[in-house]
């Protein structure tokens, strides 16, 4: 029985995969990340004209409240917490939001690649794929490192890395 399970084991071949690396570089990603982009920027100016016009309330505020009677000014600093507080509701919605449309947009990214991952690790004949940010050692003449072959099978460009894509945002914010 030992010499059974050793001679198994022995077969058993191991993979890794940068599993982050495709699913950041995937062309979907593009595209989830800029309709990602497109709403903060949407969201952004829409607490910009909030924050606006608590600031131009309260600048009058500051300015004419010396001779406002007691109950306008009562009046107007209710009116400025109001602001305040819808700006932080807005703040706090929009946050949870985005992270939600971006796991609406990811998930089908993730599902993509855990299945283009399979699919490679079974026509490998690979029993155990880990992720390379999991694992705390392998050696890599003993272990088939397949995330060229799901890079290809994902679409993404032979030359792109985390770095050129970096590079790209950054350019793009500017």
């Amino acid at each position: 029985m030992a010499i059974l399970s050793l001679s198994a084991s022995a077969q058993a071949k191991f993979a890794v995969v940068d599993f982050n690396e495709i699913i950041t570089l995937a062309p979907e990603a593009d595209a989830a990340r800029t309709q990602i982009q497109e709403a903060s920027k949407i969201a952004q100016e829409n607490l910009m004209s909030m924050q606006e016009e608590g600031q131009a309330k309260l600048t009058e505020y500051q300015q004419k409240s010396a001779n406002w009677t007691q109950a306008i000014r009562e009046s107007k600093e209710k009116e400025l917490n109001d602001i305040s507080n819808r700006i932080q509701e807005f703040q706090q919605s929009v946050q949870l939001e985005l992270q939600q449309k971006q796991q609406e947009l990811m998930e089908p990214i993730y599902k993509k690649a855990q299945e283009t991952v399979e699919k490679i690790a079974k026509a490998s004949g690979c029993a155990l794929v880990f992720d390379k940010s999991q694992c705390l050692f392998f050696d890599p003449a003993q272990v088939k490192d397949i995330t060229a072959e799901a890079r290809t099978a994902m679409g993404i460009p032979e030359g792109r890395t985390i770095e050129s894509l970096q590079k790209e945002l950054q350019n793009a914010a500017q």
